[in-house]
């Protein structure tokens, strides 16, 4: 599996409105066959900052999505929007998927 980490700044003007400028990519991806997730998150210490996670099977599935016409369509949408070049992680990860973690569990009742 490959596992993919991406930090956007958006510009003032496009903070609030990330997730629908977002939307339409988003659904796309997560419909592509070797996607695992694909998921955003908004950070706590500045709203203009969003954190992508997302994963696919195999890096063939990872090209497959990175040669899909909705990413080539975000890529040409997303400059307007962003402050600075985002920043990546990219990891060939030897799992197949979540696990649980191991030193946390819900509190019984």
């Amino acid at each position: 599996m490959i596992l993919i980490t991406v930090k956007f700044t958006a510009r003032p003007e496009y903070a609030d409105s990330w997730p629908s400028l977002v939307e339409e990519f988003t659904r796309a991806t997560r419909t592509e066959p070797g996607n695992v997730f694909f998921e955003w998150s908004r950070s706590l210490d500045d709203p203009a900052v969003y954190v992508l996670l997302e994963a696919f099977e195999s890096a063939d599935a990872g090209a497959v999505h990175v040669n899909s016409d909705h990413f080539k369509a975000a890529m040409a949408e997303l400059p307007k929007a962003i402050a600075v070049k985002p920043q990546i992680i990219y990891v060939d990860a030897p799992v197949d998927g979540w696990n649980e973690m191991a030193e946390l569990s819900p509190a019984e009742d």
